[in-house]
């Protein structure tokens, strides 16, 4: 790993939660793009993850940065029964909501508001965070993501009898949790390594 802190360039850290399209900016040194091997653009599974600096520092341990990604496509991109996307990355913007990371809330309620056509209630989520009254079965999503990223950890039956009363069956639950526990790790991750920054020309 590099053993120099990074100083980011002049820039505005975002003040609020948002749905805007944001920059992160690293406090350690990514792989230069040139420094890539073929192992490095295997961990990323994605070439078109190159251009990220997270994806480029995560890329110091490529075999760690392969399964974080495996299992981050399967959670979110596995189309075979359970929880519909639009709920897997709501899950995954309540927890970054909860947790502070507003680089993933950004991304993640942007993915929750293009499937599930319900922008308002993601921006209510945003906004007003816990407070937020979203409808029953958004509402119980939130609340077991919450309780799932809270320390020690508050999910328990009454959380799952309060999703199954939501129309949620096992197989949507176990999405749920997968989503919730994803991102309660990958928010810690983001948040000790970086930054977010308003997007250039915004």
């Amino acid at each position: 790993m590099p053993d120099t802190i990074l100083e980011p360039p002049p820039h505005t850290v975002p003040a609020v939660f948002t749905r805007a399209l944001l920059d992160w900016l690293p406090w350690l040194e990514p792989l230069a793009v040139e420094a890539l091997s073929e192992r490095h653009m295997a961990g990323l599974v994605d070439a078109a993850r190159v251009k990220s600096p997270y994806f480029r520092l995560l890329a110091r341990d490529p075999d760690a940065l392969r399964a974080r990604t495996l299992t981050d496509k399967d959670i979110f991109y596995n189309p075979d029964a359970g929880l519909p996307r639009a709920e897997r990355e709501l899950a995954a913007a309540a927890t970054s909501r909860f947790n502070g990371c507003i680089y993933c809330a950004s991304v993640h309620s942007r993915f929750s508001a293009t499937y599930s056509k319900r922008e308002a209630d993601v921006q209510r989520l945003l906004d007003d965070g816990t407070n937020a009254d979203l409808g029953e079965r958004w509402n119980a999503i939130f609340a077991a993501s919450v309780a799932l990223s809270t320390t020690p950890i508050t999910f328990g039956p009454l959380h799952v009898e309060r999703l199954r009363r939501a129309g949620l069956d096992d197989l949507a639950i176990a999405d749920l949790i997968h989503a919730a526990a994803f991102f309660n790790w990958a928010n810690r991750l983001m948040l000790s390594l970086g930054e977010p920054a308003a997007a250039a020309g915004t």
